[in-house]
């Protein structure tokens, strides 16, 4: 359990038997009345985000969370195979479930994924990943009028803005909490 003295930002709790991560707090002391903790918390497994209000002392329930990594290994169909680095135990995970995480999965990527209950909810990719660019046009010298930059298809899929002199082959590294080009890698 959980006092409302220790929340922080990032801390997961329970609510109602669904799992939450602090987004916000502010601990209010009017001048009349007791103190209490204004919070903003975000869902875990529908991601929607709730504002809620906890009298100062209040303890909350610790979510039955478990974090495992976990290296993609192929995608079948619509499903995505993931395995346990140190159990070797495979799952299968939808689309929903990775969220913006399969536009970056290329294979032996490692990844963190959360699970409550025994069930996987939330994944965790690197902040930046290498990919080779699959396709994109032939940057022609001096065109510089849309900014210089030009889309590109990458390995796993995912289009992305790269300066002109990207060629097909080169390798690229990517933030994925932006989906921006970062630089050109050897």
């Amino acid at each position: 359990m959980y006092s409302t003295a220790e929340f922080k930002k990032g801390l997961k709790i329970e609510l109602d038997g669904v799992p939450y991560v602090i987004v916000e707090f502010q601990h209010v002391k009017p001048g009349k009345g007791g103190a209490f903790v204004r919070t903003k918390l975000k869902n875990l497994l529908a991601g929607r985000v709730l504002e809620q209000t906890f009298r100062s002392g209040e303890r909350v329930k610790k979510p039955d969370l478990m974090e495992r990594e976990m290296q993609y290994l192929y995608s079948e169909g619509d499903q995505y195979c993931m395995m346990d680095n140190e159990t070797y135990e495979q799952i299968m995970l939808t689309p929903e479930q990775l969220g913006d995480a399969r536009l970056w999965l290329t294979e032996n990527l490692n990844v963190k994924i959360l699970f409550f209950n025994r069930q996987p909810v939330a994944v965790e990719q690197p902040l930046f990943v290498e990919l080779s660019v699959a396709q994109t046009e032939p940057g022609v010298r001096g065109d510089t009028a849309t900014g210089g930059t030009k889309p590109a298809t990458l390995e796993s899929g995912a289009v992305i803005q790269v300066p002109l002199f990207i060629n097909e082959g080169d390798r690229v590294k990517v933030d994925t909490r932006t989906g921006t080009y970062i630089e050109r890698v050897k």
